[in-house]
Order: structure tokens, then sequence, then C-alpha cells
């Protein structure tokens, strides 16, 4: 009788240890977009291609948790704060804009929970400390395109160069990393001037450029907010050549500026030329098969900012098996055995460059993650 009554405590056991390991197999993925605000010109194509990231990755199912910060920095401080105390996520993706993952890394820290970030500034993973190890990044480093943007300028003989930036995060990183960069080249940066993202003129600030009458002027400033000065340098008469960031980098930039942006020079994405990009690019195959996913789902090509949320899916189908060799999704060590996998990450090819991460780079990019780019006839084009 004892036996038996052993026999059923110890039946009772195991089954319920077979499913406690069927309810962990699942890995829970938080994501935060813009897709309202002002930055949803960013948010909305990254929430629509959050909707499209894999479910299973190998036996596990993925549950996503979507959230919109409305472009709010505090919102999102909110809403990492939920995914990671409420809903327990082994990971995140997102937010939208630079100074939203700004004010993420200290809880992100810790928390100890991977955050992978589509956001253009390099301050969200570099100078590289306890705090950011645990943040990654699916952008272009500001300096790996600012380099490209400097050889065109050097070529193009540029000596003296004007600077507009948002005045947060983004713009202040940029400023910081052209005056490292500047001298090297033979440029001297003659203006510095900031706006906020949602202002609707630059009068001001587009006059004291002109007054310096530099032969370039460089405008660091992602989504819409990167047309507004520069409309207003040409209603003005500028006749130099301006220069953008790969925030800028996106269909909605044309279909705002109009003829304003026409010959705008920029480092971009292959996304948004893939038919000038040659076949034995490993990374255009994976681009050209989202785009066309995008498209067949949405009804229309998506910005280069949804290829960033897209690669956060292809980096964590890479990482999550590594991990799940050495623990559970759901705990403490998943999230650590993760964060070492994206770390170690090799010659992935995503939808705009290879990957390529270290302990000291978590953007893992080079000089193939870049694009040198111009606008003619309201069409992009490849700068040979």
């Amino acid at each position: 009788m004892k036996l038996k009554k052993l026999s059923v405590v110890l039946m009772a056991g195991l089954t319920g240890m077979t499913l406690s390991v069927v309810a962990q197999a699942q890995v829970k993925i938080g994501t935060i977009a813009s897709s309202t605000g002002v930055v949803s010109a960013i948010g909305i194509p990254q929430r629509n291609t959050a909707m499209m990231l894999p479910t299973k990755i190998g036996d596990l199912t993925v549950q996503y948790i979507h959230l919109d910060d409305a472009s709010e920095p505090n919102n999102t401080v909110t809403s990492a704060r939920k995914l990671i105390t409420e809903e327990k996520v082994d990971a995140i993706i997102g937010p939208s804009g630079s100074p939203h993952a700004m004010a993420l890394i200290d809880l992100i820290s810790e928390a100890e929970t991977p955050l992978i970030a589509p956001v253009g500034s390099i301050a969200v993973v570099w100078p590289m400390d306890d705090r950011r190890k645990w943040v990654f990044k699916t952008t272009q480093n500001d300096g790996l395109v600012a380099d490209k943007l400097l050889q065109h300028m050097q070529d193009n003989g540029v000596k003296t160069l004007g600077f507009i930036g948002t005045s947060d995060a983004y713009g202040e990183t940029w400023f910081n990393v052209l005056s490292e960069r500047v001298e090297p080249w033979g440029i001297k940066l003659v203006s510095n001037e900031r706006f906020n993202r949602p202002d609707t003129s630059a009068t001001g600030q587009v006059l004291k450029i002109m007054g310096a009458e530099p032969d370039a002027v460089l405008i660091a400033a992602p989504g819409g907010p990167a047309v507004m000065p520069q409309t207003g340098l040409k209603e003005r008469g500028y006749q130099g050549t301006i220069y953008q960031t790969h925030g800028a980098a996106l269909n909605d930039f044309i279909r705002l500026g109009g003829e304003a942006v026409e010959d705008t020079i920029l480092g971009g994405s292959l996304m948004l030329v893939p038919e000038q990009i040659s076949d034995e690019n490993p990374s255009k195959a994976v681009a050209v098969q989202y785009m066309n996913d995008y498209k067949e789902r949405y009804g229309s090509t998506p910005a280069t900012f949804g290829g960033n949320v897209y690669d956060a899916g292809v980096l964590l189908e890479a990482a999550v098996p590594v991990a799940l060799q050495t623990a559970q999704p759901g705990t403490p060590e998943f999230r650590h055995a993760l964060r070492e996998a994206l770390e170690n990450i090799k010659d992935l090819p995503g939808t705009q460059g290879i990957y390529n991460m270290t302990p000291e780079d978590h953007s893992g990019f080079d000089e193939r993650g870049v694009e040198l780019l111009t606008i003619k006839e309201g069409a992009w084009q490849r700068v040979q």
C-alpha cells in the first residue's frame, strides 16, 4: 500500500516536472515601438515588422508582447518595466528613438535583460561598460556612416562644414563623432546648431549657418524631422551640398521633402536600392525576402527602420538555440546565456549588412553595412 502511494506521488511529481518543462518551452520577447507620436514615421514600420517576427525558433514557441510608447521616453521606461517585472520577458526589441533607448540603459542593466535596440545613436552601446553590455544595436554605428560621408566631402573639395542636429542624444552624439573625425579629413566645423524634433521652423539656426558660409551642411536628425532644416536652407538659397545621416534614410524623407531634398548625400541601407546591389552580397537576399514579405502583408515597401527590427529577429533566431544549451527560458541563467550568445554572433547576414559582434562592439557592422546614396528625380540612387 505504501509502495502504491509512493508510486502515485512519484508519478504526480514527474507529471508536474513535465508540465513545468512544457510551460517553459517558449521564449517571451517584448517589443516597444513609437507607433504613435512624433517618432511614428520610424515606429510604425517597426511595429508592423514586429508582427512578422518568427513565432517558432527550433522547437520553442515565441510569445511577443507588443507595446507603444507614444514617442515619449517616460512611457518607454514604463513599458520596459512592465515587460521585465510583469511579463518577465527574456529579451526586449526596441524602442524606436535614441533618447528612448538611452533612458532604458540603467533599467536594462539592473534587470540583466538583453535589449536589441533598432536606434541610430552609438551612445547606447559605446563606450562599452557594465551597463551597456546588455544592449545590442541593429543599425550602423555613427562613425561608420560619418567616415563614408567625410570621404565624399573630401573627394568633392569640402573644406568647411556647418552642422545642425536634434537637441537630444542623436544630435549630440553625431556632433561629437564629427568633432573627433573632421580634422584628419582636412575639414573644419564652422557651426553647431540644434533644434527640437517637434519644431516646425529652424529659421534662426538656418540663418546662423548661412552666415558662416560653409561649403556643405550636415543635418543629424532621424525620420521626418530631418526634412525641416533642409527645407529652410533651400528656401533661403543655400547652394552648397547638404548631407544627412542614416536617420533620414527612408522613403518618407523623399515624400515629405520633395524638391528640397534632391541631390542630398547620405549613408543608408542597401534596402533603398536593392536592384543596384550585387547578388553576391549575402545581405541582399535577406533584405529582398523581408521586403517582399512586408509588401505582401501590408501592401507597401518597408522603411529601413523596419529592417532593423527584422534583424533583431534574425539575431534572436541565431542566439536563442545557443542559449538554450545552457538554460531554460524564463530564468536569469537563460538571459545571461542569451546575452553571451548575441555577443558572439559571427558572419550573420541581416537586411543591411553582416553582423560580427564582439564584447567591445555590440553593433557588429563593418563598411559593408553602409551604402552612399543620393536622390535624383525623387528616387534613391547609389553613389558610385
